[in-house]
């Protein structure tokens, strides 16, 4: 389920090209994460997030997450165009291979006020630790499964705004995304110190059970009011468990 990146110091859960499904520091080491206090750029973010790492005297390779915000949803398309062009630095990094990328990463858009073009909101990199406290980041996930086939088949309630349609969407999400991920590194809920979540619709009706009562939000939850990256996914969640997070 999960496979080792060396040279950044921390392991992955293996998924598509663009992105892997999450990372967690190896013993050791610490992931650190980095909020920038105004979107940047993507170029401009890759430039300044490569600085901080160096200046924490890391490689490039310890950069193991990211998250993005992008201007609209992208059709099937218009994503995998991004895709190739956004893992062209992770390439130049030394990380990403051509084939297996290790970088956790959430890429949504915000409804109001969204960026001119993709740029970042933060990343996360490894960094050695005296601590034997795990950190682990989960890359988003939205209602849709995994594996072959377009988006409009394997969307949980495709085009389903009801609001069971929505709480189907949001356990489908919180239970076959994030629990799964964090399971595949011996984690769950009870070790996250940060839930965020994305959409643009009225979710609460869903909140108490398929969230709080799982232990979801035992340290409350950010919600974002944005949408997934690819049209017509309605919810998106992502977690993490960071012990050190700054704003620059």
């Amino acid at each position: 389920m999960t496979r080792e990146f060396s040279a950044g110091n921390y392991r992955f859960i293996p998924s598509v090209f663009q992105y892997s499904a999450g990372a967690a520091a190896d013993e050791g080491y610490e992931i650190e994460r980095v909020r920038f206090d105004r979107l940047v750029p993507l170029a401009e973010g890759f430039a300044l997030a490569a600085k901080f790492i160096q200046e924490a005297g890391r490689p490039l390779t310890a950069f193991c997450a990211c998250e993005l915000r992008s201007p609209a949803a992208f059709s099937e398309e218009g994503f995998r165009a991004f895709n190739l062009h956004y893992v062209k630095t992770l390439s130049e990094w030394g990380i990403f291979d051509g084939t297996t990328n290790p970088v956790a990463r959430s890429n949504v858009c915000p409804e109001i006020d969204p960026p001119s073009e993709p740029s970042f909101y933060a990343f996360s990199f490894t960094r050695p630790t005296r601590s034997d406290l795990p950190s682990f980041v989960i890359a988003g996930g939205a209602e849709a499964r995994e594996g072959s086939g377009s988006y409009v088949e394997r969307t949980v309630r495709y085009r389903d705004l009801s609001p069971e349609g929505l709480r189907e969407k949001v356990r489908f999400t919180t239970t076959s995304q994030m629990e799964n991920r964090m399971a595949a590194f011996g984690f769950g809920w009870k070790d996250t110190t940060g839930v965020q979540a994305y959409s643009v619709h009225d979710f609460h009706h869903a909140l108490v059970d398929e969230l709080v009562r799982r232990g979801a939000l035992r340290s409350g939850l950010t919600w974002h009011f944005a949408r997934p990256p690819v049209v017509d996914l309605e919810f998106e969640m992502d977690c993490r468990r960071v012990l050190r997070e700054v704003v620059i």
